[in-house]
């Protein structure tokens, strides 16, 4: 059996790995492509590979799929789970259907549980096992989460999922496994580093798979679950139905100042794409801060509100189709437009209200001890290690528990800033003032103050 040629394309920021497989013949298979293809054409054109098929092992949650991307610039044939009526042509496939690819083919082993419809792939090499697509089912050291459905079916997908990693199980142990869910991924149920793995090293590793029995794997799934993004739960119907094909970058129309105040009066929101530093010297009042960054698309799914129009502002030195494609990934397909000139067009406006000047970054050595500080971060990074004192308030959560925060100074912290002063662009066009930001996170209060960080595992 001849060495399959697989080329990751990684999105650090989604969590997520594309795969892009060489059938041998000039042709690719490109395996749970995201919206944004530009990544993977550019390595399909390096490798002189036409694409011909577009796969999905399920019905994304945490972007919009790329599928229909490859099927209307490249002609490629969808490949995906049958799950009834959908918006586009594909091939609906079920358990042990196989799809000849030239000198290798592709079956499909249902493995529910990540969601109802989930395949895992099999790729075969003159009948014998190469390698396995795994999806958000098996993932190195862990499992995908199973409550993006609905409440009432998380532990019946939880209990599906451990009979799904049990069929795995029955693979060879030197099968390669290929999640498309990894690191920094919310439907991850744990976090890890690796992206690949093997049969044998996930049953002799993988901690969801050292446990006795099904009752067990199912509390220790759902014990390991953390918040997530609420556009999660309303882009697998996108997907189902057929996200717009846009074929190139969403244009973002200039916009004057007097225009932005327009759309502001009648609820747009204003996204300021630029550095936490930039943000700090000064916004356009009530705008949220989220820098770009990798992940800028899942924070802009989470904290913006797709219902309402959105304008960018960004840094000169900010790539726009940057910009449009990661909001794209997320379902903000239209943007209204950007602020043209920036900044520094809104100061020399005569008919806009000042630029706003809230939430210095403030070294960790200069700390307010009468300061309540505001760890923005996930409960579990919480937990790991915080600011002893320090008070714990998700960013996802933060817009809806504005009355939770002490009244007086408060110092807002994350990982980086970068979060932080998302949060506190928040709080501030909420009306709180006397906010501040950690420039840099618990490791910079560490090395300042030399005190231990607080653990509450």
């Amino acid at each position: 059996m001849a060495k399959l040629d697989l080329i990751p394309v990684i999105d650090e920021g989604l969590g997520n790995s594309t795969y892009i497989l060489d059938l041998g013949d000039g042709r690719a298979l490109v395996m749970d492509p995201e919206r944004d293809i530009r990544g993977v054409r550019a390595q399909a054109r390096r490798l002189g590979l036409s694409i011909a098929y577009a796969v999905e092992t399920h019905l994304h949650a945490d972007f919009i799929s790329g599928v229909r991307e490859l099927a209307g610039s490249d002609g490629a044939t969808i490949l995906a789970p049958e799950v009834g009526p959908r918006g586009f042509a594909l091939t609906g496939l079920r358990d042990g259907d196989t799809v000849g690819l030239g000198a290798l083919s592709l079956q499909a082993v249902a493995t529910p549980g990540h969601s109802p419809e989930h395949l895992s792939y099999l790729v075969l090499d003159d009948g014998r096992i190469a390698g396995v697509f795994t999806g958000g089912s098996l993932m190195v050291g862990t499992a995908g989460r199973t409550d993006l459905v609905s409440p009432d079916r998380t532990v019946p997908l939880a209990r599906a999922q451990y009979h799904s990693l049990q069929r795995l199980m029955e693979l060879p142990d030197e099968t390669p496994v290929w999640p498309t869910h990894g690191a920094g991924s919310f439907c991850s149920a744990a976090a890890g580093g690796d992206r690949v793995s093997t049969i044998g090293r996930e049953r002799a590793t993988n901690p969801l798979l050292q446990v006795s029995g099904e009752d067990a794997f199912v509390e220790a799934l759902l014990g390991s679950l953390g918040t997530f993004p609420g556009h999660f739960l309303r882009l697998g119907e996108i997907n189902k139905q057929g996200p717009a094909v846009l074929g190139a970058a969403p244009a973002l129309a200039a916009l004057t100042p007097g225009r932005v105040r327009e759309l502001q009066d009648h609820g747009a929101q204003v996204i300021d794409v630029r550095t936490p530093a930039d943000f700090a010297a000064g916004h356009i009042p009530g705008s949220l801060s989220n820098t770009l960054r990798p992940v800028f698309a899942t924070w802009l799914g989470w904290l913006a509100d797709p219902g309402k129009p959105v304008i960018i502002v960004r840094a000169p030195d900010q790539d726009p189709e940057d910009i449009t494609w990661e909001a794209a990934k997320v379902s903000f397909d239209a943007l209204a437009g950007e602020l043209a000139g920036g900044l520094s067009a809104w100061n020399a406006a005569a008919d806009a209200p000042d630029a706003e000047v809230a939430a210095p970054l403030v070294p960790a050595d200069l700390i307010a001890p009468e300061a309540t500080i505001l760890d923005i971060r996930q409960a579990g990074e919480y937990a790991a290690g915080h600011v002893p004192g320090a008070r714990n308030i998700e960013l996802g959560a933060l817009a809806g528990h504005l009355s939770e925060v002490p009244d007086g100074p408060v110092l807002v912290m994350c990982g980086h800033g970068e979060r932080a002063m998302s949060a506190a662009s928040i709080l501030t066009a909420g009306g709180r003032t006397g906010i501040s930001v950690l420039d840099g996170g618990p490791g910079d209060w560490t090395n300042a103050t030399g005190k231990a960080l607080q653990t509450s595992r």
